[in-house]
């Protein structure tokens, strides 16, 4: 609530203001519009101190992926989740195409076969040869947890603490969690990345991403790509930002118990196969959520009975929930993912739904109605 406000001072704003300007008097700490402004600082000060690091905010999500990637030695090694969020697989496969790294997909729900895959990636003669202390200099392992968007849960501190040994890095993408619900940073990791367009900003009105870390030469290395790729966040959005994370906590408790309601309903509803969803017991990561979760998210994915084109119908027919993509909004949407380019690994029955805060009744009143007239009896 109180982080990224002006100095208290009497007649002060409560707000910082929109620093609409692209160049800076000389003289002073600032020098151009790529290189910092206020109005980003203060969204900065904000996330990083709730994730315990320095922040850098950047153009999109994507743009701070992108940063995290390309501060790596060329050609760099990254191990990473096969169920990751699709941007970073593809981005993954359009740089490796080119020769700047090399990746290899595990299941991040198994410790045992992840640390084996850095074992050889740590003994490997093709290990990256950057220089010593730099992000990725002796590989990388990339996290998400839950991932997207099957919702499977890593075991971050041993995997954090088992990749450091091997002398890999280690980012977390905290997206679907943000720092209220986990802190990766306290567990070791080396930067965390979001993108703020979803929960932290959490209105569906801006595109921004964050990276945030608390070793300063990683700090260095996201400031210096951000400038040189001019991948930067725009003063309006990072207001925005600034707004809508005011209400996260709010945000994020409403929107976590309708989550939870809604995929216990799911689970019991004859139109569905499976609900992914680390709140029900029965979901495999159940017992790593509770104990490194403060909450189980806002994500339920579902599989529904009768294929791709029953899964459709559902997306089509909800009038409540909104058929779109993206998520952490305070509306709820719902969409199949297997109709994107880079998700024909999933079932193609499944329907990720990011739950919003609208009353728990009308959402499953809206859901329970879309399954029965678009799921064969």
């Amino acid at each position: 609530m109180h982080l990224g406000r002006p100095r208290p001072e009497p007649g002060a704003p409560s707000n910082v203001p929109i620093v609409l300007s692209s160049t800076f008097r000389q003289g002073g700490r600032l020098l151009y519009g790529r290189d910092g402004n206020p109005t980003w600082e203060a969204a900065e000060e904000v996330i990083g101190g709730l994730e315990g690091g320095q922040c850098r905010l950047f153009g999109s999500g994507l743009a701070a992926v992108s940063a995290v990637m390309e501060s790596l030695p060329v050609p760099g090694w990254v191990v990473v989740a096969g169920d990751a969020y699709n941007g970073t697989r593809r981005l993954l496969t359009d740089v490796a195409d080119r020769g700047r790294l090399r990746f290899r997909t595990v299941d991040v729900t198994d410790t045992r076969a992840v640390l084996d895959t850095c074992g050889q990636l740590a003994a490997s003669p093709g290990r990256p040869s950057g220089p010593s202390g730099g992000l990725g200099s002796g590989g990388l392992l990339w996290l998400e947890s839950p991932t997207n968007p099957l919702l499977a849960i890593a075991d971050l501190a041993p995997l954090i603490e088992g990749a450091h040994e091997l002398g890999l890095d280690v980012a977390v993408d905290n997206t679907f969690c943000t720092p209220l619900v986990q802190q990766p940073l306290h567990l070791g990791a080396d930067v965390v990345v979001h993108s703020a367009t979803k929960l932290l900003s959490g209105h569906t009105d801006v595109v921004l991403g964050a990276a945030v870390s608390s070793r300063p030469d990683v700090v260095e290395a996201l400031t210096r790509r951000r400038s040189l790729h001019g991948a930067v966040a725009g003063p309006l959005e990072a207001w925005l930002l600034l707004r809508g994370i005011r209400t996260l906590d709010v945000r994020l408790e409403r929107a976590q118990a309708n989550a939870a309601e809604l995929s216990q309903r799911l689970a019991l509803h004859p139109g569905v196969d499976r609900v992914y969803f680390p709140g029900l017991i029965e979901h495999p990561g159940h017992q790593r959520a509770r104990a490194q979760m403060k909450g189980f998210g806002t994500m339920v994915a579902f599989e529904v009975r009768g294929g791709a084109n029953a899964a459709e119908a559902v997306a089509a027919t909800v009038r409540l929930m909104t058929p779109a993509t993206s998520l952490g909004g305070v509306e709820t949407l719902i969409e199949r993912r297997g109709r994107w380019e880079g998700e024909e690994h999933l079932s193609p029955s499944l329907l990720r739904l990011s739950v919003g805060i609208e009353a728990v009744e009308d959402l499953w009143s809206d859901l329970d109605r879309a399954l029965s007239e678009a799921v064969p009896s």
